[in-house]
Order: C-alpha cells, then structure tokens, then sequence
C-alpha cells in the first residue's frame, strides 16, 4: 500500500520564501515612515516660523526624497540607492583603489602576492582534528570571525531514484537548521565550481595502468583516449564553508587562533558527517596547501594546468598564504580583471516566485561551453531559535498591517499574508529559520567572449526562475565574497543590514 501511495504522489515542490519586510505607509519601511512624518512636521514648522514660500521649497525638496525612494526597478533597487553605489563607485575610481598591484612591483608588503579587497588581512594557520585530519583555519580580523572549509566530491542526482533525491533534500534541510543551534555559527557558504579538465589526472591512470604486453589494438584506443577524452571534458567542485565567531557570546572575550582550533578539532567530525548525509559525498576539511591551491587557482585559472601537472608528477608546489593572491586585478564598473582572466558576479535579487522542483538548479550549476569557469555560491545565515520566533511574527504583523491600511488590499498583500502565517506556523513547529543569498561568477580567460558569457548567464538563471543583477560598482568586492573563504558579507558595510531592511 505504501508503495502505491509513492507512485501516485506528485513530484515534490518547494517554496515560500519570504523577505523580511516592516510595516510602513506608502511601501516605506518604518524608518521612511519616520523620516516622512518627521518632514512633514519640519514643513508646517517652517510655515509658522519663515513663510509659506520655504515651506514650498522644503516640501518640493522632500517630495523629490521620497520619489527616489519609492521609485524601484525590477530588482527592488530605488534611485537613491543606484546614485549612492554610482557615487561611492566614482570616489573609489579617483583614490585608484579599484587597481591593484602586488609582487616586487607591486605595493604588497615585502613584496608578496597578497589576497586584494576584503580578503587582504585574512590570516591562515593549519590545524588537526579528533580524526587526525588535517584542516586550514582562516581568522578574518574585520570581522573577528574563524572559517573552515570542507570539500566534497557529489556524484550529482544522475540515475538516482526520486525518493532519495528527496530524502537528500530533507537532510540538507536539516542540517541547515541544526547550524542555527550550534554554538557560535555566523554564516555558512556552499560553493559549487564548474571549470575544465586539464585531463592530467586521466593521462597519469592510463599511463600507470597500460600494460606493455597488451594488444596493438588496445593500446592504440587507450593512446586515443588519453589524447581527445580531456578535450572539452570538465570537472565540478563544490566546498562548504562554515564561519565561527571569535567570542562566545556577545562582550565576552574573543578566543584566539589555538583555542578556536581545539574547539573545531572536536566539532568538525559531527559536521563534516552530518554533510555527508546530504548527498555531497564524501566530506574532508581543507588542508592549508588545498586552501591555497584553490584561491590560487580563482585568481589565476592559467596556474591550474601546471598545479595539476606537479600533483600528476608527485610533487606538491608549495604555496603560502601571502602568495595566493593576483599579481594585478583591476575591478570596472561591472567586470573584474585578474591576472589571466577576466570575471563578472552577479548577485540575487529575487528567489524563484511559487514553487519549484529540487532540480531547479542544475542548469545553472552545469558547465557550459561558453563560460570556461563557473562559480554559484549560495549563503547562508543561520537565525537561531530565540530570534526566529521574534522575526517570524513581526513579518506576519507587518503582511498583516499592509493588508488593513486600505480597504482594497492587493491580491500580492493577501498572499504576503497566508505565506508569512505560513511561515510563523512552520517556525514554531520546530523549523528553522535561515537568511541565503546567491552569487553567480563567470570567468573567461578571452575578453573576446565576454559577451557570450554574460548572455548565457543571463538564459541559465531565468531557467533557474532566478532574478540576478551584476554587483556593479564592487565586483573585486562580490568576486571575494563568492569564493569559499567564510566571508560575512553584511559585517562588512557601513550601513547595518537591520536598519536597510526597514528603509
């Protein structure tokens, strides 16, 4: 009977993503709400004190605030916001802080090839777990935040039964939420990068199993083989970071390199286990030299021919953390120039509307002909549960105060409404309650095919039934972040991300 009931049960879907909104009149948040009536009270002040004249001006002068705030395009980026990036943009472009150089040549302390951007003071030691396993700790001083990198090898959903693609999906789901109960857990990052296959790897199997008393014939297809098989043949990686807190709680003191190390020693087993139940394969943290030989690679996808040559001739090209980085990147307005390559990165603006498959992704994961290095990095927040209760229940207030201020509330209000209680139901049911992100970077090493891999990012995430937009303006910055080095992005910016969300 059971089995009956699975063959006749649809596909399963998934859905109701919600972004955190706060009450407020005209679309304003509740802090445009306040500085609108704040205006409007100036106004009638300057009509009793200086005349209606002023009061003329000063209410044409805050009209024109409110229409650059109000006035948003597809991607919900207001004008205000645009000139304020455009701005910012212009002032970076003067001080030349968008060129960098390293090396001898370059401005790098004792002539290193530091990271550049955001990932400039990051510090890298190499520790031991309870297993004996070696794993790179990365401390972002910034930000006072520990990483751990954990690489994994999916064999992908191909020839897979529907109900284990399921049964994946749930495990992924709550081994997401389980990071919202783990002490000290800011963020975690899953990185999925698509890149071409040197063929190093298949030579050297081929070389090592060829046996010299073969047939003529099988060692001519096995030559063959070895020769056309690596051409246009590619490789997926994918590697989750997860990013630690350096206090145990908030105006505690901060641990340092050696105690945090000892505490993941213990904690990165369970981890690195519960992730392997997601159907990512078998999972090992990082060591320092795969660490290195990774962003190396990001930055420079022309050294991945010669790092895989050396590991095919045994040999481990020893590479330090001060020596990871470009010997020159230079960021645009919406490009970033580093060394052999040449990388666009665009951000999520909007989730898929309604409900989707669990395969909604997998074009956009693939590699494609036109793109020669593909990188979806999705983030994540991990809200615990003390926080999630109070956030669930102020959107529902919020969808709730949207649909009452008019008497003909729109048909997206009364949605907002059922999806938001549809929220709080599931938060206090034991769900958990994660804040994810997307950045979608495509590298080329030839200029000449920009254009072709901006449109077919472009046609891959409307299959994804994503809306992306290129990070203009911070692309060294956005290049940085999709990288799996646990950097916490809102940590980083002047304005707190708390006080955007209720503009």
């Amino acid at each position: 009977m059971a089995a009956v009931d699975i063959q006749n049960r649809g596909p399963r879907t998934y859905g109701n993503w919600r972004r955190p909104t706060s009450p407020g009149i005209l679309g304003l948040g509740s802090v445009g709400t306040v500085l609108l009536l704040g205006g409007l009270i100036l106004v009638v002040v300057v009509v009793m004190i200086a005349g209606l004249l002023e009061a003329v001006i000063l209410g044409g002068i805050l009209g024109l605030v409110m229409l650059a705030v109000l006035t948003k395009d597809s991607h919900g980026k207001n004008i205000l916001s645009r000139g304020g990036a455009r701005v910012a943009w212009w002032s970076s472009r003067s001080r030349g802080s968008n060129i960098y150089r390293s090396g001898p040549l370059g401005r790098a302390l004792w002539g290193t090839f530091q990271l550049p951007g955001l990932a400039a003071p990051t510090r890298l030691t190499e520790h031991t777990d309870s297993y004996g396993r070696k794993f790179a700790l990365l401390y972002t001083p910034a930000t006072s935040s520990f990483s751990v990198v954990i690489g994994t090898e999916p064999d992908g959903a191909a020839l897979v039964d529907q109900e284990q693609i399921d049964v994946w999906v749930a495990d992924w789901g709550h081994w997401l939420a389980n990071l919202g109960d783990e002490p000290g857990i800011e963020a975690a990052s899953v990185t999925i990068e698509a890149a071409p296959d040197s063929g190093t790897r298949l030579r050297r199997e081929i070389d090592m199993n060829m046996d010299d008393e073969a047939p003529a014939f099988a060692k001519a297809m096995l030559g063959e083989v070895r020769v056309t098989y690596p051409s246009g043949s590619s490789t997926v990686k994918a590697f989750a970071s997860i990013t630690f807190n350096a206090s145990h709680r908030s105006g505690s003191k901060k641990r340092q390199a050696e105690e945090m190390a000892r505490e993941l020693a213990a904690r990165l087993p369970g981890l690195t286990a519960g992730l392997q139940a997601t159907g990512a394969g078998a999972a090992h943290p990082l060591s320092a030299q795969e660490l290195c030989e990774t962003i190396r690679i990001a930055y420079d996808p022309a050294a991945a021919v010669l790092i895989d040559e050396a590991h095919a001739a045994g040999e481990t090209p020893e590479l330090t953390w001060p020596d990871v980085g470009p010997s020159a990147a230079q960021a645009s307005w919406g490009g970033y120039r580093h060394d052999s390559a040449y990388s666009c990165t665009w951000a999520m603006t909007s989730a898929p509307r309604g409900n989707v498959q669990s395969g909604v992704l997998a074009r956009l994961l693939a590699p494609h002909r036109d793109i020669a290095r593909k990188r979806v990095t999705l983030l994540y927040r991990p809200i615990d549960a003390a926080k999630a209760a109070a956030m669930v229940e102020a959107d529902l207030r919020a969808a709730e105060f949207r649909v009452t201020s008019t008497n003909k509330p729109a048909a997206r209000d009364s949605l907002a409404v059922r999806a938001a209680a549809a929220t709080a139901s599931e938060e206090a049911s034991g769900a958990g309650l994660v804040q994810f992100g997307m950045l979608v970077t495509a590298t080329v090493t030839d200029l000449e095919k920009e254009a072709d891999a901006r449109a077919a990012i472009d046609n891959l995430s409307a299959t994804a039934r994503l809306r992306i937009r290129p990070v203009y303006g911070s692309q060294d910055s956005a290049f940085a972040a999709a990288l799996p080095l646990g950097l916490v992005l809102p940590k980083h910016i002047k304005v707190p991300a708390e006080l955007r969300e209720k503009l």
